[in-house]
């Protein structure tokens, strides 16, 4: 029963009424038996300092952050984790006694979670799009020991950051979609991970497959393809990729590993039921 002494956890971000994190979170908090709910909170890019520090002052003790915020919350952070720092993007926010912030990302662990079954060392990726997301699907491509990878991106600005970011730990090259080399670099990956929100409800881009179908004439059956977005599930980019006989993956696992970390942080290491937020969203995809 939700009394005025229940605390909450939320998700910020722009757009969030997709957003099945409260249904898999209230699962695991129930089966818990903490005095906690989990709710989704829209804010607009110019309202999200007002929205996160007004959060501060009522009984909130922990945020999850998604698109477009994972960069733009570092400045309203006392202390950030040495992980946060290194992919520049927070994920996971937790409100200290003093009324502090403290920013983490637990979004690395989320994405390599349905990879580490697969032997992919000293393979190649593809990244699509060069935003937040992209940063910790990286950093979890250097950690399961992949030898390449290639972003591709729309944006010039983002994708040379990435790569001056990265280009000590792994090789690491960056093209734009125009580029006459695309072709030939996805008939050849191992593994394509789309980070971009092409495909996500309640969207309003146009494209249904990240920069659109003739992009994915050389697309190879043996490679895997990986689609962060979870709802809908799967997304129109990996239904075209089944079509071809790729092997592929939605975010539905990344969701809730990445999920379980977040409240793991919030409540001081409790361990927190997988399978238990898997059951709760299996009506809704």
């Amino acid at each position: 029963m939700i009394t005025s002494k229940t605390s909450f956890l939320a998700l910020i971000g722009n757009p969030v009424s997709h957003s099945l994190s409260p249904i898999m979170h209230n699962a695991a908090i129930k089966y818990l038996g903490l005095d906690l709910i989990y709710m989704a909170i829209p804010c607009k890019n110019e309202d999200l300092e007002i929205v996160i520090n007004s959060l501060k002052k009522m009984n909130c003790k922990g945020l999850n952050i998604t698109i477009p915020f994972k960069q733009k919350v570092f400045d309203i952070c006392s202390e950030i984790s040495p992980v946060a720092k290194k992919v520049k993007a927070i994920n996971t926010l937790k409100l200290t006694h003093n009324k502090d912030w403290i920013g983490t990302n637990t979004d690395i662990d989320g994405f390599i979670y349905p990879l580490k079954k697969l032997n992919l060392v000293k393979k190649n990726s593809l990244i699509l799009g060069s935003g937040g997301g992209a940063r910790s699907v990286i950093q979890g491509l250097i950690e399961l020991k992949f030898s390449k990878i290639t972003i591709i991106s729309r944006k010039r600005n983002s994708l040379e950051e990435l790569i001056n970011d990265f280009k000590n730990d792994i090789k690491i090259k960056g093209l734009l979609y125009t580029n006459t080399e695309i072709d030939d670099l996805i008939q050849k990956a191992d593994l394509i991970v789309n980070t971009t929100p092409v495909g996500m409800k309640n969207t309003t881009n146009d494209d249904e497959l990240p920069f659109g179908k003739s992009f994915w004439n050389s697309l190879n059956s043996k490679t895997i393809v990986y689609d962060l977005i979870y709802n809908p599930s799967p997304t129109p980019f990996l239904k075209f990729c089944d079509k071809k006989g790729c092997m592929t993956i939605d975010g539905t696992q990344m969701l809730i590993a990445q999920g379980a970390k977040s409240l793991s942080f919030w409540t001081n290491g409790l361990e927190v039921p997988f399978e238990v937020m898997h059951d709760a969203l299996k009506k809704y995809l």
